[in-house]
């Protein structure tokens, strides 16, 4: 298999999809590790993996409806496998396998036999030192965005998931691009205050747009270098309670079909304004693990 990403939003050829099969009994709150799943917890609202199996099935149809190829991981008994976007990325021709939380170490070997697929000189693990998750990085054309938390109590949020020495390993993997990192807003208690990846406060969408939300930002000059980069005209800011909901998780299919969430119904016109096709599923239960469409699905070749 050939690999090629470069952006968000080319013509999707390939993508590993999550899946919520045999996910196991509900975590009790010393098990989670995100303020959302714990906020959910206490309230008994936890999502059931009927429900969560739906929601991903209604996401694959959509997929394959654009003649995707969706490819799936093999399933762990009584293991969270949703979120696939944390476990690895796609720059260029290269799979860089993501170090994650230990708990959830099994899930990159779920995915083991679509990772023999691929070159072995293609597939790079990083040092043990160097945390990262897939949902803080964006390759962007002639850049990568990277969200991180670079405070010196980074070893005190469960929520912060990619360090500086990370940033600095993919700089060193890929000299030809240029690395933007920005610091994000994290906390372990507060769903309404942690930004658990860059993509939980910002993703470019079409051919040259983006969704951003400010407080997901602790620099204020990093929120408005992607300001000045994307023109304000081109930004939709979402609000504090979208952050929360995800607006910005959503996944694109294209420079002109996303998929997004039918709750989403201020961006959704704001897209349809743009010739965006938005093709809706209801992603409402796994939304409270604190992820969205763009955390379940794993790019691994766009056009």
């Amino acid at each position: 298999m050939k690999l090629n990403i470069t952006n968000e939003t080319s013509r999707l050829k390939s993508v590993i999809l999550g899946t919520a099969n045999d996910i196991g009994p509900k975590p009790t709150l010393e098990e989670a590790y995100d303020p959302k799943s714990m906020e959910h917890i206490k309230a008994g609202t936890y999502p059931d993996e009927v429900d969560m199996v739906q929601e991903i099935e209604a996401v694959e149809e959509i997929l394959k409806k654009y003649e995707v190829k969706v490819l799936r991981p093999k399933i762990i008994h009584e293991y969270n496998q949703i979120f696939t976007r944390d476990i690895g990325f796609v720059i260029e021709d290269k799979f860089i396998c993501a170090n994650i939380l230990p708990e959830r170490k099994l899930e990159i070997d779920a995915i083991q036999h679509i990772l023999d697929q691929i070159d072995d000189d293609k597939v790079i693990e990083l040092p043990d030192n160097c945390h990262i998750e897939g949902g803080d990085v964006m390759p962007h054309r002639d850049y990568i965005f990277i969200g991180t938390y670079r405070n010196d109590d980074y070893s005190n949020f469960i929520t912060a998931r990619t360090n500086p020495r990370a940033v600095g390993e993919i700089e060193k993997l890929f000299p030809n691009k240029t690395i933007k990192s920005f610091s994000l807003r994290k906390s372990n208690t507060d769903a309404k205050a942690n930004a658990l990846h860059l993509d939980c406060c910002f993703q470019p969408v079409g051919s040259k747009y983006a969704i951003l939300h400010k407080n997901g930002f602790l620099e204020d000059s990093e929120y408005q270098w992607l300001v000045d980069f994307f023109g304000k005209e081109n930004i939709f800011e979402i609000t504090a309670e979208e952050m929360y909901d995800m607006n910005s998780n959503i996944f694109s299919i294209s420079e002109n079909v996303v998929i997004s969430d039918a709750h989403f119904t201020r961006l959704n016109t704001w897209l349809k304004s743009l010739g965006i096709t938005v093709e809706t599923v209801k992603y409402r239960e796994i939304a409270k693990q604190e992820g969205l469409l763009r955390c379940s699905t794993l790019p691994l070749i766009r056009a």
